[in-house]
């Protein structure tokens, strides 16, 4: 399944994927660690990642959330998804 990297801070990388299933999520990667991590509630549904790598994940999806679900909207529309600022 095709995805898009819509960010990248400190070493990790955010991606999405086109049509992928519910519920609304992204992917999380960290020095060889992959965690999905649910849109809403921000908790991850799969994987892991170590605490600080999952720390800054949190903090830059509660600040990103209705960007994160604008890009969900588009990927299950299989459009393209737009990039979104990192954590400063």
């Amino acid at each position: 399944m095709p995805g898009c990297h819509v960010c990248a801070f400190y070493g990790i990388v955010i991606t999405m994927y086109w049509r992928d299933h519910p519920p609304p999520h992204f992917h999380a990667s960290y020095a060889g660690q992959v965690a999905k991590v649910e849109i809403e509630s921000i908790d991850v549904l799969e994987g892991s990642l170590p605490p600080r790598a999952l720390r800054l994940v949190k903090e830059w999806a509660s600040v990103h959330q209705d960007e994160l679900r604008g890009n969900w909207d588009r990927a299950g529309a299989h459009e393209p998804l737009l990039p979104i600022d990192p954590l400063p």
